[in-house]
């Protein structure tokens, strides 16, 4: 608890008017912004491809490209955020997402798509994505807040896919995809007075701080990989990713494919955004009571199963709202418990950092779940191979969580009383 209290009393000495409220409030309204336009990025897949005579793997190897940079990119951004506070890290996320968007709406080649839905919102993500938000939560918060409080910014940015999914689909049929994509760049300027709320100060060495504390970045990551359980829960996260990117950014076109409409498919994503919500608020609320691993294995094989159940019959509007709703259930309430048995073996002095490896772990899936998606379909035409895939990855890392040991690292030096 002395790494907790040396890094709020800081906080709550200069910013008296941050209270929990303020901070809980302001990192999910940055939650909802940071995940809201990218979960949206499937519905450009096929105005897009047409006026360019693209094939689908063009924009899902932006979008692969863009969820590997997010992972890459997130280590290094928890990094910066937690050696020199977390503000500056989220200014120049937001800049960049803003900038991907714009430069996305004005590309009319895949150098430029790769560049702008790729490389700028990958690394802009990085920075001002709920990843470092979760991180925030548990440095500022105190211990009986955090729980409810990570299920609520994860939540936050399933709202963000409730909200943006049907509005994106509203702006690109009334408007066109440019002025979408204009109208979303501009709202992600909103992140930066809004992180002013979660700002952390720099670490600085002190002669009463905990090995904790004083533990070098080298030292924190080579006790990370080195521990048994938290190689696991790398390995399980992985399937996170894949799942969900598949999803988000081929699901609408697969459902047009089988004949329902694009204003059904933005229902659908956005039954996933709303029934995350409870879903993450249930997990963050539960992991309080119940064993993280269990939680974990739990949420992926309940995806197996959803999947299994959704392509073993007919697809109709039921059956793909009814697999959005139990998509949505398990959709990032992986994220609480991961973030948190993070900070319970190693305290949260590196949290930023080490969930952020953890992260790529989940953005390789990520990539993968795309570029497959699209490679698999233009040779194929069809994308059954993956729904496959994912499937047993579902059951993987069910039991690749269960041997996970959720108890602190036992560290040489003994920590102070």
């Amino acid at each position: 608890m002395s790494t907790q209290a040396s890094e709020l009393g800081p906080v709550s000495r200069s910013s008296t008017w941050r209270t929990p409220a303020i901070i809980i409030l302001c990192g999910c309204a940055i939650g909802m912004l940071g995940f809201g336009p990218r979960s949206a990025l499937g519905f450009f897949v096929q105005p897009m491809s047409h006026e360019f005579a693209w094939g689908r793997d063009v924009f899902g190897l932006a979008i692969a490209v863009q969820n590997l940079l997010w992972g890459l990119g997130q280590p290094f951004a928890g990094a910066v955020a937690d050696r020199f506070g977390l503000f500056r890290v989220m200014c120049v996320g937001a800049v960049l997402y803003a900038g991907g968007l714009l430069l996305m709406r004005y590309s009319s080649t895949p150098m430029s798509l790769n560049l702008g839905a790729g490389v700028m919102i990958g690394f802009g993500l990085a920075g001002c994505s709920f990843n470092l938000v979760l991180s925030a939560f548990t440095k500022l918060l105190p211990a009986e807040k955090r729980g409810l409080a990570l299920g609520a910014g994860t939540a936050a940015g399933s709202f963000g896919q409730f909200l943006f999914a049907p509005v994106g689909v509203a702006l690109i049929d009334n408007f066109g995809w440019q002025q979408a994509l204009t109208v979303f760049g501009l709202l992600m300027l909103l992140i930066i007075p809004l992180s002013l709320a979660l700002s952390t100060p720099p670490i600085e060495s002190s002669a009463s701080a905990t090995a904790a504390d004083e533990q070098s970045f080298t030292k924190a990551l080579a006790e990370a990989f080195g521990h048994r359980s938290y190689v696991l829960l790398v390995l399980g996260f992985f399937t996170c990713g894949f799942q969900l990117a598949f999803i988000t950014v081929h699901l609408p076109a697969f459902l047009v494919d089988r004949g329902i409409s694009t204003q059904t498919g933005g229902w659908v994503i956005a039954a996933i955004g709303l029934f995350n919500i409870m879903g993450s608020l249930s997990v963050g609320y539960l992991q309080n009571y119940l064993p993280k691993r269990y939680i974990l294995s739990t949420i992926y094989f309940t995806r197996a199963l959803a999947t299994l159940a959704f392509i073993s019959f007919p697809i109709t509007p039921f059956s793909a709202i009814a697999f959005g709703a139990v998509s949505g259930l398990t959709w990032l309430s992986t994220v609480p418990p991961t973030s948190a048995l993070v900070a319970l073996m190693f305290g949260t002095r590196w949290l930023a950092t080490l969930y952020g490896f953890a992260f790529v772990s989940h953005q390789v899936g990520g990539f993968l779940g795309v570029w497959l998606g699209g490679i698999v379909f233009e040779r194929f035409g069809s994308y059954t191979p993956i729904w496959w895939l994912s499937i047993l990855f579902g059951v993987l890392s069910a039991l690749i969580n269960l041997p996970i040991v959720e108890k602190p690292v036992q560290r040489a030096v003994a920590q102070p009383a």
